[in-house]
């Protein structure tokens, strides 16, 4: 078994919340204290944090932090709901935040309990990646090519991570890899984080254009493809980083396997498809420049969305820290979630 890095996007310590900025990446490893509920804010609206599990761990610091300085509970909450409207567990940490709050909140030590959860919420999100792995690494067969999308590693949750933690653990398992990583336009999650957290564990990878994976699939140089997702409704259709459609698509018509890793917090059982998914719409300039680069007139129109839609009928499986969920549809959902 291969020993592994211990990494982690955030640390809690001061009674402040410092995280990495992943907006510095790969170049600069940049601690960042979140001060007050605007910090909080800004750092989910402008990506310094990103991934649906570590907005959603975030997002349950800020609520602490809100109530620290007196915000109202529902004011506080809504001001993070508002930062990003397509990932799930944010508002799914949110909701178990304010819950937790209304059912305290006369207590003398209000503030010590939310900091617990919050600190619980983050611990649960580790422990959930872990079991991911562990399941989904299974599925990756010894000597296998795999193509991932944006990061899904330790900088999208709590640590270790879920499409990128179950590459994580056949490695650590003793599984020779290699990892094929779309750079991942417009922000390039890809190339300036997956391929850093893999070197940082010197896992073999390449890092390709979001446009060769067609091509590689047609030369039989890949064998799977593991990715994340940021909300999956009760018929398995899934909202991921724009780009994971395609993926899909490619992998269904060269029979590869589509695996997605998801904790359990990433399904939202109140939306019946992917239509009902809101689709976030970020700045033109993300896709004008290129990493602070201008890459494009400026006269032009861009279209940036930053989600698409991968129907179940194209994953092969959805694996979660509670299981596996094969050929992913509404009933086998409901069935795994206990109910009818």
């Amino acid at each position: 078994m291969r020993k592994l890095k211990d990494i982690r996007p955030l640390e809690f310590r001061e009674d402040f919340l410092f995280v990495i900025n992943q907006l510095k990446l790969p170049h600069e490893l940049q601690w960042v204290k979140l001060s007050n509920l605007e910090d909080y804010e800004k750092a989910i609206k402008d990506m310094v944090v990103r991934g649906a599990p570590l907005i959603g761990i975030v997002g349950a610091y800020g609520f602490y932090q809100g109530i620290k300085e007196g915000i109202p509970a529902q004011e506080a909450y809504q001001r993070l709901k508002n930062t990003r409207p397509t990932a799930v567990n944010l508002f799914w940490a949110l909701d178990r935040m304010l819950n937790f709050y209304l059912k305290y909140k006369e207590d003398s030590d209000i503030l010590r309990k939310l900091l617990k959860e919050a600190q619980r919420i983050e611990l649960e999100d580790y422990h959930a990646n872990r079991m991911i792995g562990g399941y989904g690494e299974v599925l990756i067969p010894d000597n296998s090519n795999i193509l991932t999308h944006c990061n899904t590693g330790a900088l999208a949750t709590a640590g270790w991570g879920t499409a990128l933690g179950i590459i994580r653990s056949a490695w650590e398992n003793g599984k020779d890899i290699t990892v094929y990583v779309d750079e991942t336009r417009p922000y390039l999650q890809g190339s300036r984080l997956t391929a850093w957290e893999l070197l940082e564990e010197g896992i073999p990878h390449y890092i390709i254009t979001d446009s060769s994976a067609g091509f590689l699939m047609s030369k039989g140089v890949i064998n799977v493809v593991v990715v994340g997702a940021d909300r999956i409704t009760v018929n398995g259709d899934l909202a991921n980083k724009i780009g994971t459609y395609s993926l899909s698509v490619l992998a269904k018509y060269h029979n590869i396997p589509f695996y997605v890793a998801a904790p359990t917090s990433t399904f939202d059982l109140s939306l019946e498809n992917g239509k009902d998914i809101p689709i976030e719409e970020r700045k033109e300039e993300e896709v004008k420049n290129c990493h602070c680069c201008p890459v494009a007139p400026k006269e032009s129109k861009a279209l940036n969305y930053s989600f698409d839609i991968t129907p179940a009928e194209n994953i092969t499986a959805i694996i979660t820290e509670k299981g596996i969920i094969d050929r992913p549809n509404r009933e086998k959902i409901l069935k795994f979630f206990g109910r009818k």
